[in-house]
């Protein structure tokens, strides 16, 4: 059985797939559920959920639509963790692979870089780097990234390590194959499913971390997103707490949901790896 059929028959795996497929039609959707600028005043301030048919999640401080803001923050928080996570697998998975592959002095070096990024608390990376840089969506996805390559590289380091010393690389070092050939087509390819189960889990301190920086101010002002809503309901949380409870419930929802297809994913590739050993 193959492991998207293992995966679906996981309950925890099924469930954020579930989330995820939600969160991907909301940002999909957006345009079309609320065409225009989610930031636009759209009508009276502070209107409370379920008041006005034209505006089911209420408004803001400002008159701008809740329900708008959170179908284009779920779009702004999948653009953002795919992206962070896409970069930081890359980085990481290259950086492993040349440690793990090399040896010898090439691998010392790259561990102690490694080692190096793993000292310092992601998200103070990314605080840094924005706030020195400046605030733009690239900009941001760079910060996370550079805080979340580090544990892919260790990671990929250890599975090469072990898979190098199988007898079906030491038949391909025989019969003449090139040392690069080796590296992607026998060790890389046997190497990446633990590896790729551990994205799931970097897409959500994506989204964690890009939210933050947004409520401390430091995210794109120009898009919405859910740590900017978070933060706008911040000085009417007595009077109007749902400007914060529903985006804060759509990021814990979020970040619940990529969890659980991290561990459907998981225990479905962990499951294909000991068949195969």
């Amino acid at each position: 059985m193959s492991w998207p059929r293992r995966l679906l028959r996981r309950p925890e795996g099924l469930a954020g797939l579930a989330i995820l497929l939600v969160l991907l039609s909301a940002g999909l959707l957006a345009s079309i559920i609320s065409p225009g600028d989610p930031l636009r005043i759209a009508g009276r301030a502070l209107l409370a959920p379920f008041t006005d048919r034209a505006f089911p999640l209420g408004t803001d401080r400002l008159g701008r639509d809740v329900l708008a803001g959170l179908l284009y923050g779920a779009r702004t928080s999948l653009v953002v963790g795919l992206a962070a996570a896409f970069s930081a697998m890359i980085l990481g998975v290259c950086v492993g692979m040349a440690a793990g592959f090399a040896g010898g002095i090439v691998d010392e070096a790259l561990m102690r870089v490694v080692d190096a990024f793993q000292i310092v608390p992601g998200f103070l990376l990314a605080l840094a780097f924005v706030s020195t840089i400046g605030v733009s969506t690239p900009i941001i996805v760079l910060a996370i990234a550079l805080g979340a390559w580090a544990d892919p590289a260790r990671l990929t380091r250890a599975q090469v390590l072990a898979i190098r010393e199988q007898d079906y690389v030491a038949s391909a070092r025989v019969i003449g194959m090139h040392p690069a050939e080796i590296a992607f087509r026998e060790i890389l390819p046997n190497a990446l499913p633990p590896v790729l189960a551990l994205s799931a889990t970097i897409v959500a301190g994506a989204i964690l971390t890009e939210a933050a920086l947004s409520f401390l101010g430091l995210g794109n002002p120009n898009i919405a997103t859910w740590g900017s809503m978070i933060a706008e309901g911040r000085s009417v949380l007595r009077s109007a707490s749902y400007l914060s409870i529903i985006p804060g419930a759509a990021l814990a929802v979020t970040v619940l949901g990529v969890h659980l297809f991290s561990e459907g994913l998981g225990k479905a590739l962990g499951n294909d790896g000991a068949r195969a050993a």
